[in-house]
């Protein structure tokens, strides 16, 4: 991508200059320019934030408007190379087994080929329109089926390159007949496992927030689950990004604006305020004791720079989230804990659906660790059935308590449980003791635990009867014998779940992915160098390594294999 540059002597010679800094010379960060152009290609994408003439009288505006690489309306490519992208993929997109129809579909330069291989009449059905059309075998003419046939050339297509579908009848033949005769077409060859979207991430169909989201949407098994991927595939994450960098952007054109122009006297008056505030930059541009050549330089806009303390905080904000996405993605660790006895097994057993762990009046029945993923009111969740807490007990079923003791300490939500006839009892007591009362009191080891108390085998206690525990904490009466109970604490759950995995309806979008809240840490770090550092050189390379992370975040600049790390969770077709 370039931008054509007015006729300006002045701006040029600017351009190629060189400022003095220090004993030595130090050229402009930008690139090289050639007197008509500059060249863009190397820079992360962003939206454009700022629109301006770009003259050498208002340098600062003029740089941010290099810096921003503005796009047309269209979302330009990743600039990722896809693997065999010269060749024409295809691949069934719908599901294996028997179905009532199956959509198979092709992507690439010899798709409109292939669509006129397969069917009678052999011109190409109008753009986006589904058309009905016998398909046969393009060396034999054997009839394979009847079915509708659609084309998408490109670029208004999902991976950008001419697109054609077939919707046929979903039978295990005929798929594998459509299958076989597509083979059949000089230059195509089967999809491999993600490399639709592969494609249109390289095409600039989709960012990798929104690849993410895909991904996401296509595994999601809970309410939850889905709203978060819908937002993602929105680009939610993606426009915050994009914000973020204009941010960095602006900032960095202003650095390099007084590094590279600082000393030039046809800089607009008030370009570079005079005497800024004491908050902006004031602390990047003072004359520092230890390098005494370094020319006086004036005050930079504290504007920019209150908007990256700004975006400092915004992005502190976001990584403490406590891992809230990731926990939506992959689930909420839910840990079911008590003393022998009190129903931890039953209720594991209610809330799954399904008879998870053994059921039996004798106490120390569960001695391992059973976990299994269940959906708890709309949220994700990996439901953990533990040993019941006593002294005392077998060899076996110690090794079964410590176990359960140390799921407790990984729990994201504990499940306490007790038996609402027997609140009396001395394992009760020690677990009120031990488990309970320090949860109460605040998360014993610091890592944001939460816990409800639930008081099972209400069914036991005298109806119209006073509350057994008027002193205990809040608590949910339950009876997993006759379900009574349940819906309370169903809501009480999802409530406590929407505050450990964030509710994906409102509020900012959740970082689902570890790779995002490493960028965000780096981005972070950056700007923490920024903010420290008394050089303007090193200011103008840490908001670089600190855009550079937003870039990665959406796909600019990532790496090949981080790159077929996402795309491998992709199935064949998609």
């Amino acid at each position: 991508m370039s931008i054509p540059l007015p006729q300006s002597p002045h701006l040029s010679q600017l351009l190629l200059s060189e400022t003095s800094i220090g004993s030595g010379l130090r050229r402009s960060n930008l690139p090289i320019l050639q007197p008509q152009t500059l060249h863009l290609g190397h820079l992360p994408t962003v939206e454009p934030s700022i629109h301006l003439p770009l003259c050498h009288k208002s340098l600062p505006d003029a740089l941010i408007l290099l810096l921003s690489s503005p796009r047309p309306c269209t979302r330009q490519g990743s600039g990722v190379p896809v693997p065999g992208s010269g060749a024409t993929i295809f691949a069934l997109s719908s599901g294996h087994g028997r179905c009532g129809i199956a959509v198979i579909r092709t992507s690439g330069p010899a798709s409109g080929h292939a669509l006129r291989s397969l069917t009678a009449p052999r011109d190409l059905p109008p753009a986006r329109s589904a058309c009905l059309r016998l398909l046969s075998h393009p060396r034999s003419g054997e009839p394979l089926d009847r079915a509708l046939v659609l084309w998408f050339p490109g670029p208004q297509s999902f991976t950008g390159e001419d697109c054609a579908e077939f919707h046929v009848h979903g039978g295990p033949a005929v798929v594998s007949g459509v299958l076989q005769a597509l083979g059949s077409v000089p230059g195509l060859r089967p999809a491999e496992a993600g490399e639709f979207t592969r494609r249109a991430f390289a095409h600039g169909k989709l960012s990798l927030t929104e690849v993410e989201g895909l991904a996401d949407l296509i595994h999601a098994e809970t309410e939850a689950q889905r709203r978060q991927a819908l937002r993602q595939l929105d680009g939610e994450l993606g426009h915050l990004c994009h914000g973020w960098a204009r941010t960095l952007t602006k900032a960095l054109a202003h650095v390099e604006a007084y590094i590279d122009f600082g000393e030039d006297d046809n800089l607009e008056e008030g370009v570079l305020e005079q005497g800024g505030s004491s908050k902006g930059w004031g602390h990047l541009v003072s004359q520092p004791p230890e390098a005494p050549s370094l020319p006086p330089l004036r005050f930079l806009p504290s504007t920019a720079n209150s908007e990256v303390r700004e975006l400092q905080l915004a992005l502190g904000a976001h990584l403490r989230d406590a891992r809230r996405g990731q926990r939506l993605r992959s689930g909420a660790h839910v840990v079911v804990a008590g003393p022998p006895n009190a129903g931890k097994s039953s209720l594991v057993n209610l809330l799954s659906r399904k008879p998870v762990s053994i059921v039996s009046p004798e106490p120390g029945t569960t001695r391992d660790v059973l976990e299994t993923p269940v959906d708890l009111a709309g949220f994700p969740a990996l439901l953990s059935d533990t040993a019941g807490l006593r002294e005392g007990a077998g060899p076996v079923e110690q090794e079964g308590v410590r176990r359960a003791r140390e799921r407790l300490e990984q729990a994201d939500l504990i499940l306490a449980v007790l038996d609402a006839s027997d609140l009396a009892s001395p394992s009760s007591c020690n677990f009120l003791d031990t488990v309970v009362a320090p949860a109460g009191a605040g998360s014993p080891n610091g890592n944001g635990q939460r816990l409800l108390l639930v008081l099972n085998k209400s069914d036991l206690l005298p109806p119209g009867g006073p509350d057994p525990s008027p002193n205990l904490r809040p608590h949910l009466l339950l009876s997993c014998l006759t379900g009574e109970g349940l819906d309370g604490l169903l809501e009480a759950l999802r409530k406590e779940l929407a505050e450990v995995c964030g509710d994906p309806s409102t509020g900012p979008p959740l970082l689902t992915r570890a790779r995002h809240q490493h960028h965000l840490q780096g981005c972070l770090d950056a700007l923490g160098h920024y903010t420290q550092t008394k050089d303007l050189a090193l200011a103008a390379e840490a908001l670089r390594l600190a855009r550079g992370h937003l870039a990665r975040i959406t796909g600019g600049g990532g790496a090949e294999e981080i790159l077929d790390i996402i795309f491998q969770d992709f199935c064949v077709g998609k």
